[in-house]
C-alpha cells in the first residue's frame, strides 16, 4: 500500500466536489427568476450583497498583506504562501456562495408558485453550492499544501489566514445583518405597525442582504476555518503518534482521507433532500444530514482499517501507555460524528417553538418584554450544560481510545460532515429571501404561504448550524491546543505558576469584551439605521401609502459602511492578544490563555446563539396564534426580545467561534518561538 498516493485521492474528490458545486449552480440559474418586479427586487439584493463582501474583502487586504509580510520575515515564504493561500481560499468561498445564494431567492419564490417540493429543491441546491465549495476548497488547500511543502508546520498558516477572514466575515457581516434588522424591526413593525419584508420599509432590502452576508458568507467563513484548522491539528498530533511506522504518514494521510470521505457523502446525501406535496422540508433535511453521517461513519471504518497499522503502543503526554488500533481510532471518529446529531438536537429543544422552552418564552410575553427578556437569558443559560456535557463526553471517549490523537480526529470527523452543514445553513437565507421577495413582489397568498414553511425550516436549520459551529469550534480549539502543546514542549499545565493563572483570567476575560465589543458595534450601527428609516419615512411624500418610493439603497450603505467601521477593534483584539501574551508572558501562559479563552468563549456561545435562536421562534409561535397573533400586545414584547437576541445569535455568539480558533491558529505560529 502506497501511502504517498493517498493524498492525491483527497485532491481528486476536492476537485470532484467543485464540479458537483458547479453543477448545482448550474441547476438553480437554469431556473426561472420569476417576473420582473421578483427579479428587480433579487438584483438589489445581489448588488447589495456583491458590494458588502467586495468593501469587506478590500478592508481585509492592508491587513492580509502585513501579516503575509511579517510571516515572510519572521518565518519563511512557505509559511507566508500558506497564509496567503488559506486566506485567499476563504474569500474565494465566500464569493462562489454568495454568488448563487442571491440569484437562488427569487428563483426559490418562482419554485414556490408552482410546489414545496421544486422551492425547497431550488433553495437547497443554491445552498449545497457553498457547502461543497467550503469542504472542497478546504480539502484542496490543505492537501496541495502539503504536498508541495511536505512538512506540516509550514502549512498551519494556511488555517491562520482562513481564522482572520473568518474572524472579520463573522463579526462584520453580523454587524450589517444585525443592524438592519433591528432598523426594520423597530420602526417598521413596532412603530409603523407595518408587516416584515414590507416594501415600504426602507432597511428591507439591506435586511436581506444581511441574512446572506451573515449566514451565507459568514457562516461559510467560520466552518472553513473550523476545517482547515481540524484537518491541520490532526496532521499534526497524527504525525507524532504514528513517527515510528512509515515516518508518520498513517496519521497524516488519516484525515485528509477522512475530510475526502465526509466530502463524499455530503455530495450522495444533496440528493436524499426532496420531499413531497404536504410533507415536511424539516424531514427531508434531516435526511441529508443523517445520510452525510452516517455514510461518513461507514467510510470511515473502511478507512483506519485501510490507512492505520493494526496495533501500534505509544506514550501519551502525561507518559502512559497508550495503545492505537484501527477499531479504537475509530471509535474516536464516532465520538465526533456523534457530537454533530446529539449537539443539533439539543440545539433544536432549546430554539424550536415545538418544545416547551421556546415555548415558555412566549407564554412570557404576555405580561411584556422585560418577562419576555428574563425567560429568554433563563434559556440561554439553561441551555449551556447539555451541550458541555456531550463534548466532555467526547473528549472523554476519544482521549480514552486514542490518547490527544483520539481528540484530534474527533474533531475531525466532525468537521468532514461541514458540506452539508453549511448546504443546510446557506438553504436558511434563501428561503428567507424568497418569502421577502414574495412579499416585496405582492404575490398571491399561497406562495408566501409556501416561503414560510421554508423560512420556518430555515430557522431551525440555522440554529442547528450554530450549534454544530459552536461544538465544532471546541472540538477545533481543543485539538489546536494539543498541537501548540506538542509545538511547544508543554507537557503540562501547572495552575499554581503565576503566568498560567494571570493566563486563564486573561483568557476568560477576552470573550466578554470581545462580544461587548460586538453588541456595542450593533447598537451603534441599528441607531444610525432607525435615524435613517424614521427620516424616510417622515420626509419622502407618499411613503406609507405606498405611493412613494423608499430610498433602499441609503440603508444597505449605511449597513456597510457601519459594519467596516465597527469590526476593527474586536478584529484586532482577538489577534493582538495572544502575540502579547505569548510573547510577554510565555508558553505556559499562553496554555493558559487558550484554555480559560476556550471554556469561557464555549459557554457564552452557546447561551447568546440559544437565547437569540429561542426569542426568534416565539415571537415566530406567537404570529402563528389565532388568539394573538401579529399586533397584539404579546407579539409587540416578543418583537422586542428578538430584535435584544438578534446580535446574540447572530453577532457576538457566532462570532466567538471565530474568536478561540484565532487563538488556537495563532498559538501554533508563534510556538516554535517561545518554546
Amino acid at each position: 500500500m502506497d501511502l504517498t498516493a493517498m493524498p492525491y485521492w483527497a485532491v481528486g474528490v476536492g476537485i470532484l466536489g467543485l464540479l458537483f458545486a458547479f453543477y448545482f449552480a448550474r441547476s438553480v440559474l437554469s431556473q426561472n427568476p420569476g417576473n420582473e418586479r421578483m427579479q428587480e427586487i433579487s438584483r438589489a439584493i445581489q448588488e447589495g450583497a456583491m458590494a458588502f463582501l467586495n468593501r469587506e474583502y478590500s478592508a481585509l487586504i492592508p491587513i492580509v498583506l502585513i501579516i503575509f509580510i511579517v510571516l515572510w520575515w519572521s518565518k519563511a515564504w512557505p509559511t507566508a504562501v500558506s497564509f496567503l493561500v488559506g486566506s485567499f481560499f476563504s474569500a474565494v468561498a465566500g464569493y462562489i456562495g454568495m454568488f448563487v445564494t442571491t440569484r437562488a431567492n427569487s428563483r426559490t419564490t418562482q419554485a414556490a408558485r408552482t410546489s414545496l417540493n421544486k422551492a425547497l429543491g431550488v433553495a437547497f441546491h443554491g445552498g449545497a453550492v457553498m457547502g461543497l465549495s467550503v469542504a472542497s476548497l478546504g480539502l484542496l488547500g490543505v492537501t496541495i499544501l502539503y504536498l508541495i511543502f511536505k512538512n506540516i508546520d509550514v502549512i498551519t498558516s494556511f488555517a491562520f489566514g482562513a481564522s482572520v477572514v473568518a474572524l472579520f466575515a463573522r463579526v462584520g457581516g453580523g454587524i450589517y445583518t444585525k443592524a438592519a434588522d433591528v432598523g426594520a424591526d423597530l420602526v417598521g413593525k413596532v412603530e409603523a405597525g407595518i408587516p416584515e419584508d414590507d416594501p415600504r420599509n426602507p432597511a428591507t432590502i439591506a435586511d436581506n442582504v444581511g441574512d446572506n452576508v451573515g449566514d451565507t458568507a459568514g457562516m461559510g467563513a467560520d466552518l472553513f476555518e473550523s476545517y482547515a484548522a481540524s484537518a491541520i491539528a490532526a496532521m499534526l498530533v497524527g504525525f507524532t503518534a504514528y513517527q515510528s511506522v512509515n515516518q508518520g504518514l498513517p496519521g497524516v494521510v488519516m484525515p485528509l482521507l477522512l475530510g475526502a470521505a465526509g466530502l463524499l457523502a455530503a455530495i450522495i446525501a444533496c440528493f436524499f433532500v426532496r420531499t413531497g406535496k404536504d410533507a415536511n422540508p424539516q424531514q427531508a433535511l434531516n435526511l441529508g444530514l443523517w445520510g452525510t453521517n452516517i455514510l461518513t461513519a461507514i467510510a470511515a471504518y473502511g478507512i483506519v482499517h485501510w490507512v492505520l497499522p493494526a496495533s501500534i503502543t505509544v506514550r501519551g503526554i502525561t507518559n502512559e501507555v497508550i495503545v492505537l488500533t484501527p477499531n479504537r481510532v475509530f471509535v474516536a471518529i464516532l465520538a465526533g460524528l456523534s457530537v454533530n446529531v446529539l449537539i443539533g438536537l439539543i440545539t433544536e429543544y432549546y430554539t424550536s417553538h415545538s418544545y416547551a422552552p421556546t415555548r415558555a418564552i412566549a407564554k412570557a410575553s404576555h405580561t411584556g418584554a422585560a418577562t419576555n427578556i428574563i425567560t429568554g437569558l433563563s434559556v440561554g443559560l439553561k441551555s449551556t450544560a447539555l451541550p458541555v456535557i456531550v463534548i466532555c463526553l467526547a473528549v472523554y471517549i476519544s482521549f480514552s481510545m486514542a490518547g490527544i490523537f483520539g481528540i484530534a480526529i474527533a474533531a475531525m470527523g466532525m468537521l468532514s460532515t461541514a458540506g452539508m452543514i453549511v448546504a443546510i445553513d446557506s438553504f436558511g437565507p434563501v428561503a428567507d429571501n424568497a418569502g421577502g421577495i414574495a412579499e416585496m413582489a405582492r404575490l398571491e397568498p399561497n406562495v408566501r404561504k409556501t416561503t414560510d414553511k421554508l423560512d420556518s425550516v430555515g430557522n431551525t436549520t440555522a440554529a442547528v448550524a450554530k450549534g454544530f459551529a459552536i461544538g465544532s469550534a471546541a472540538l477545533t480549539a481543543l485539538a489546536l491546543f494539543n498541537a501548540y502543546a506538542e509545538l511547544a514542549q508543554l507537557d503540562t499545565i501547572n495552575i499554581l505558576i503565576s503566568r498560567t493563572i494571570i493566563g486563564l483570567f486573561l483568557g476568560a476575560a477576552v470573550p466578554f469584551l470581545f462580544s461587548a465589543f460586538c453588541l456595542e458595534a450593533v447598537g451603534n450601527a441599528a441607531a444610525e439605521m432607525i435615524k435613517e428609516v424614521r427620516r424616510q419615512f417622515h420626509e419622502i411624500p407618499g411613503i406609507m401609502e405606498g405611493t412613494g418610493k423608499p430610498d433602499y439603497r441609503k440603508c444597505v450603505d449605511i449597513s456597510t459602511g457601519a459594519a467596516l467601521r465597527q469590526m476593527i477593534v474586536p478584529g484586532l483584539l482577538a489577534v493582538l492578544m495572544p502575540l502579547i501574551v505569548g510573547f510577554g508572558l510565555g508558553k505556559h501562559a499562553m496554555g493558559g490563555y487558550l484554555v480559560g479563552g476556550t471554556i469561557s468563549g464555549l459557554l457564552l456561545a452557546i447561551f447568546m446563539a440559544n437565547s437569540g435562536g429561542a426569542w426568534d421562534n416565539a415571537k415566530k409561535f406567537i404570529e402563528a396564534d389565532e388568539r394573538d397573533g401579529k399586533g397584539s400586545t404579546a407579539h409587540e414584547a416578543s418583537v422586542i426580545g428578538d430584535t435584544v437576541g438578534d446580535p446574540f445569535k447572530d453577532t457576538a455568539g457566532p462570532s466567538l467561534n471565530a474568536l478561540i480558533k484565532v487563538m488556537g491558529t495563532i498559538s501554533l505560529l508563534i510556538a516554535p518561538l517561545i518554546r
